[in-house]
């Protein structure tokens, strides 16, 4: 039965938005507005995911609960409430081909996640993540690399 609803949701999807072959969607998976996403080829992407605006690569697993942002609010001026000064400007993420973003990953505007990269599990990503590297903690570092 979840073979028949995963056909669903990967179709529905399909519809505005663009999702690569033998990708794997799970329920309560939010993309958005659904602009400027691409979902590469046997992708699993796990329940209770939000993901604002990125370019995803092929084999890609993204574990659930994790969050992808394009913008962040702008806070600079004290005399105007936050809420009312508007958001950054949108920058996408990108991750590369072979990734693992563990569970309740948040990964920041305009982040790269290279190639054959893992991302422990409750990590903040607030830099580029090089390929093959494993990066954990908050903000992400690096752990050791994949060799």
């Amino acid at each position: 039965m979840g073979t028949f609803f995963n056909k669903i949701r990967t179709s529905l999807a399909g519809n505005f938005l663009k999702v690569g072959q033998n990708c794997k969607i799970q329920p309560r998976v939010n993309f958005g507005d659904g602009n400027e996403i691409e979902i590469g080829d046997h992708c699993m992407i796990n329940e209770d995911v939000y993901i604002q605006k990125a370019v995803i690569g092929n084999y890609v697993m993204i574990a659930p609960n994790v969050a992808i942002y394009s913008s962040t609010h702008i806070f600079d001026d004290i005399n105007i409430p936050m809420v009312l000064q508007g958001k950054t400007i949108d920058a996408g993420c990108i991750i590369e081909d072979n990734v693992w973003i563990g569970r309740n990953v948040v990964i920041m505007p305009g982040i790269t996640i290279g190639t054959g990269s893992i991302v422990g599990a409750g990590s903040v990503v607030t830099k580029n993540v090089e390929q093959y590297s494993i990066v954990g903690g908050v903000p992400a570092k690096l752990l050791r690399k994949r060799t």
